[in-house]
């Protein structure tokens, strides 16, 4: 394993979604830009919903505009649909775009009735037209969320899975997060599913993005890890998951904590390329954001020993 870990912080997006406070767009582009201060090469910034469904990211052109951007990081944007992908392409020409755009479809035809209000055929229909409106002007990154569980329709089959995947690939997307929803992964089936998209899919790079919903989460990214995944999503002080109006969670339905997982990934000797002590200073900014104490058990206790030398993974 030569290539370099990267991961994305999505406290911004993925992490804000399920908080009913809404920060300001100057607090969370003081976060964001702490995040590219720690090192990230890739953030998830912000998502062009429908301002009236999603109020939290109504500023989402404002925050984009104003972070302090730096050469090699990506800024990522979720787009749900093609009046999205619209507003997307006039920020991009006005100067201040994201780099990437998230494109979302569900594992399972129950999901995507309760959670997009359509059929999976529709939203893939929904998806190409996505694409081709971006018109080669992004990276596109596919998402597919229930990859490995579903609380309606239970067992995933990691062939249909797979077979998403190609249907991303077909459209020229080479970035899918293959996502744990409501945290069913265990690091047996992550390690099966993985080592399946690596070997039948090679073009594609699958992102690990487990939530800790049953405290697997951390678990869940190393057994990818060690099949050969390179990129993992994660938010700070593990916050997010699903938004907050979804009951469904069944609990904490947070992702990975970025403070955690990177604590891990260096003590194992992998590189992460992260400040950990800018990190631990974007880790306290968000808690006094949001006005409390968040869930990493690296923000209390601090980075543990570097028990190898680092090394890529």
């Amino acid at each position: 394993m030569s290539d370099p870990v990267v991961i994305c912080e999505c406290f911004a997006r993925d992490g804000l979604q399920h908080e009913t406070a809404m920060l300001s767009a100057q607090d969370k582009i003081a976060a964001i830009d702490a995040f590219t201060a720690a090192g990230f090469r890739r953030i998830e910034a912000t998502s062009y919903s429908n301002p009236a469904r999603v109020p939290a990211f109504q500023d989402a052109t404002e925050v984009l505009a104003g972070i302090h951007r730096r050469d090699g990081v990506r800024y990522k944007a979720t787009c749900p649909n093609q009046r999205a992908v619209a507003r997307a392409i006039a920020d991009l020409d006005a100067g201040h775009g994201a780099e990437e755009l998230s494109l979302l479809v569900s594992a399972t035809e129950a999901h995507t009735e309760r959670n997009l209000r359509t059929s999976r055929e529709k939203q893939w229909a929904n998806v190409a037209e996505m694409a081709a409106a971006a018109d080669g002007r992004f990276t596109l990154v596919g998402v597919i969320s229930m990859a490995l569980g579903c609380p309606f329709e239970g067992y995933v089959d990691p062939g249909s899975v797979v077979a998403d995947v190609q249907r991303f690939a077909e459209m020229g997307v080479r970035l899918v997060t293959i996502g744990d929803t409501t945290g069913y992964a265990t690091p047996s089936t992550v390690r099966q599913l993985f080592r399946r998209l690596l070997a039948e899919v090679p073009e594609v790079v699958p992102v690990a993005h487990f939530h800790n919903t049953r405290g697997s989460g951390i678990a869940n990214c190393m057994a990818a890890l060690e099949v050969g995944a390179t990129h993992f999503d994660s938010s700070i002080g593990g916050v997010g998951g699903h938004p907050a109006q979804i009951q469904y969670g069944e609990g904490l339905t947070g992702n990975v904590a970025t403070e955690d997982l990177v604590n891990l990934l260096e003590a194992e000797g992998v590189d992460t390329g992260i400040d950990r002590d800018a990190l631990l200073e974007a880790s306290r900014l968000c808690e006094r954001l949001l006005g409390r104490e968040l869930y990493s058990l690296v923000a209390r206790s601090g980075f543990g020993l570097r028990m190898k030398e680092p090394e890529h993974a």
